[in-house]
């Protein structure tokens, strides 16, 4: 096998990332230490018949340099280019997830409506928890339906602290 994602680990105030790229695309920012990291990481692999490796440079420090900006209050939204690797409805899941702002959530219900399939709740739900590009496609912004924080990959800890982030650089914003 001569096909590599490039990865490297980014260290985020509320915890540390895998950041991967086939080419000059974005295919994993996920939490190292989530629980589905491992199972994320082989999907990939095994959608792109591609194998890991340690890089960096490109698209990797064009992601890392937004994410310091995003942490910083400098950024509110991320301009690398993505590859999505899923099925085609998590891919209109997770490319609607691009479409909740900085600052702003969006229950499971509202994303199914937004993608007119408003019984998909549960399937909407497992689209975004396989969603492998955290923070760049924003899947912490989704909520429960009484704005209860559900889970997350990163954990809520980092959830919370994500949200609570945007809050505050939100308001600095108005």
């Amino acid at each position: 096998m001569d096909f590599y994602v490039q990865t490297t680990r980014y260290n985020a105030p509320c915890g540390d990332l895998l950041l991967g790229a086939v080419g000059n695309a974005l295919c994993v920012c996920d939490w190292v230490d989530a629980p589905h990291h491992v199972r994320n990481v082989q999907r990939i692999e095994r959608a792109l018949g591609a194998c890991v490796r340690a890089g960096s440079g490109g698209v990797l420090a064009q992601a890392a340099a937004q994410l310091n900006e995003y942490f910083h209050g400098r950024r509110t939204s991320f301009g690398v280019p993505l590859r999505f690797v899923g099925t085609d409805f998590q891919q209109r899941v997770w490319a609607e997830l691009l479409h909740i702002g900085f600052g702003q959530t969006l229950s499971y219900g509202q994303l199914a409506q937004r993608l007119h399939q408003p019984r998909a709740v549960r399937a909407v739900a497992n689209a975004v928890g396989a969603n492998a590009l955290s923070l760049f496609v924003p899947c912490h912004r989704v909520v429960g339906t009484d704005s209860s924080l559900t889970g997350y990959g990163g954990g809520l800890a980092a959830k919370r602290f994500l949200l609570g982030h945007e809050a505050a650089h939100a308001l600095m914003r108005t």
